[in-house]
């Protein structure tokens, strides 16, 4: 009994009135070993995920449109991929304003495409939402389909003034990227 009593007090550490044990510890030890161990295993597979230099570059870019004439379209590159930059005439505004919503297969006015106060400028993607083609208006001299807008050669969709799908397979108006104006002459998309 005195060997079993002997055994306990040195088994046990007094802390504060209560015991703990030895084993407890190396229990915690243990514990935060590996975690330590899967926090550092985790962490160089994380950060291997992340988008590299280059993509971060593409990831926005800056368009000056100061040089756009009324009527004209430009066509830039955003994340590998074309952009359609417009400037609008009143005619062109007032026609796509003139087209009841509810009639499109996609139902968006040109306010709705358009940065208030820049209603003339009308910045899209250049990819057919089809089969991702790109579509004809943008250049000068290029077809511009039934409706003035954009005509995509593949499969027959065109688009109005405004971007908006009016005839043909395509489901859903050229898309509208996330864009800002960071000046009156300076546009910044992503």
């Amino acid at each position: 009994m005195a060997e079993t009593a002997a055994t306990a007090t040195t088994d046990q550490i007094e802390h504060d009135g209560e015991g703990y044990r030895r084993r407890d510890f190396i229990d915690i030890a243990a514990v935060s070993a590996a975690g330590i161990g899967g926090a550092a295993v985790l962490l160089p597979l994380i950060s291997q995920m992340s988008p590299s230099k280059d993509v971060l570059a593409e990831s926005s870019t800056e368009i000056d449109v100061s040089a756009i004439e009324i009527g004209q379209a430009i066509k830039a590159v955003f994340r590998k991929q074309p952009l359609f930059v417009r400037r609008l005439t009143a005619a062109e505004v007032a026609e796509a304003n003139g087209v009841a919503v509810d009639s499109l297969r996609d139902p968006e006015s040109l306010a709705d495409r358009t940065k208030e106060g820049h209603g003339d400028m009308l910045i899209t993607m250049g990819v057919c939402t089809h089969l991702g083609c790109v579509p004809l208006g943008a250049a000068e001299g290029e077809v511009r389909g039934e409706f003035g807008g954009y005509f995509c050669p593949c499969h027959g969709s065109h688009y109005d003034t405004a971007g908006r799908i009016r005839k043909g397979p395509a489901p859903t108006n050229l898309e509208v990227p996330e864009y800002e104006f960071t000046s009156d002459t300076v546009v910044r998309v992503g």
